[in-house]
């Protein structure tokens, strides 16, 4: 049975264009992690590879690989050698001419637990993931792990409160977001990029708060192309409380302690779960409400 106190961690890195090269600073970060008394680490979005979706090309498509396939098998013998719980996220080739953003999840035994594909999918100046990727059709996903149970949304999915609903439902306590967002190398002004990385950060929170579990935000550094990533991995607790959190320019591994027995009294508290009115929420399934 999981311990109600689970240490996780975050994995924030720069990332180059060699997949092997970076898939190697990944495995050195999680031993790093696990050395400091992590057991579930999560590393960031597309962690293999440099950001491609900031331009529509046709050569990142040969960076994609089966899902469970070699990254997940490299990734499988770590989780096992050091018993955690590793989030991965991949660029999955599912078959010709079909693709997904997904993350992978692998048990402290080395166990393939099964993967989430990404459900939202942007299309905007910088993130042109739609010539890419094709939305997520496995639904909002939980995986019971050695040490909790956690639900895995990716980057865009982030800003639906729908979907970190979902995902709580079905019983997560913890739920990660690995992440690729940054500043336009075009946007001078501080005074929006802090607006822009406040809002990021507040719309994670109000997650944890609306659903009671914690959350979990891997986000990569460095500058790649037009885009300056802006880092600040971060874990909350059920009230919207930063438990720890990265610097936005520094690789860093991010570890905090998550007590999972709070989620219960932090429900009790602030009651959302038993005060919902679900029988007046059908209008949510339609794009917009005319008069």
């Amino acid at each position: 049975m999981p311990s109600d106190s689970v240490s996780i961690a975050l994995i924030q890195t720069a990332c180059g264009s060699n997949p092997a090269e970076n898939r190697e600073r990944a495995c050195l970060k999680i031993r790093e992690a696990a050395a400091g008394g992590a057991q579930i680490i999560c590393l960031q979005e597309l962690f293999t590879s440099l950001y491609f979706c900031q331009r529509e090309e046709y050569e990142p498509f040969s960076l994609a690989e089966p899902v469970p396939g070699p990254s997940t098998e490299l990734l499988q013998e770590l989780a096992r050698e050091l018993e955690v719980v590793i989030v991965a996220s991949l660029f999955e080739l599912r078959a010709r001419g079909l693709y997904h953003n997904t993350a992978a999840v692998i048990d402290a035994d080395g166990r393939y637990l099964g993967k989430f594909r990404k459900m939202h999918i942007p299309d905007d100046p910088g993130f042109y993931e739609k010539f890419y990727f094709t939305p997520g059709d496995l639904g909002y996903k939980v995986f019971k792990t050695r040490y909790a149970t956690i639900g895995v949304l990716i980057c865009w999915d982030q800003w639906y409160p729908e979907a970190a609903r979902l995902t709580a439902l079905k019983g997560a306590e913890i739920i990660f977001y690995p992440t690729a967002i940054g500043w336009s190398t075009d946007e001078h002004s501080l005074e929006v990029r802090q607006a822009q990385q406040a809002a990021w950060k507040t719309m994670q929170l109000s997650h944890a708060i609306a659903n009671g579990v914690f959350v979990a935000a891997a986000n990569r550094v460095g500058r790649e192309g037009e885009l300056e990533f802006w880092g600040n991995s971060f874990v909350s607790d059920p009230y919207g409380q930063v438990i720890e959190e990265a610097a936005h320019q520094d690789e860093a591994v991010v570890i905090a302690r998550c007590d999972l027995s709070r989620i219960g009294f932090y429900r009790s508290h602030w009651p959302f779960l038993r005060d919902r009115r679900i029988e007046t929420y059908g209008e949510l399934q339609k794009r917009f409400l005319e008069e």
